[in-house]
């Protein structure tokens, strides 16, 4: 990281979920309107990853893994305020060292706009787009 101001921590026990549940629920163009308890439940059941200044979370990244063959990388956001410091860099460059990550067969995600930062750690667009299937529901958080 470009400042020693930072600190990058994992597990849930120590994320801020009223945090992350505020820039998920209202400033994210994925999640926006996202519920408190489905927040809560998908941090719990992912490794999660912070980055912190003076205690405050300013950053966040979660992995969706079985630790041994896949991981689904998502959440990922740096908040306004502490952005063009190096530090979505730093949290992939900590994610990517991480052994148990570098033993993955496959580490997916989807972006609308960070396709420059996610190629500086590998990733690519599908080498065989048709073997991949989902199944979509972008206005899910918004139904009542």
């Amino acid at each position: 990281m470009t400042s020693q101001e930072y600190i990058i921590k994992s597990g849930f026990e120590n994320m801020d979920t009223e945090a992350i549940y505020t820039y998920l629920s209202t400033e994210s163009y994925w999640a926006k309107g996202i519920p408190f308890v489905t927040v809560n439940n998908a941090i719990k059941n992912s490794f999660c990853l912070g980055i912190f200044k003076e205690e405050k979370q300013v950053g966040f990244a979660r992995l969706v893994t079985d630790y041994a063959t896949f991981a689904y990388l998502a959440d990922v956001y740096i908040l306004e305020a502490h952005r063009n410091k190096g530090l979505s860099k730093a949290l992939m460059a900590h994610i990517m060292n991480l052994d148990w990550v570098a033993g993955l067969r496959r580490i997916s995600l989807a972006t609308k706009d960070a396709h420059e930062l996610y190629r500086q750690f590998g990733f690519e667009s599908p080498a065989k787009p048709e073997t991949l299937m989902e199944i979509t529901r972008p206005e899910i958080y918004q139904k009542k």
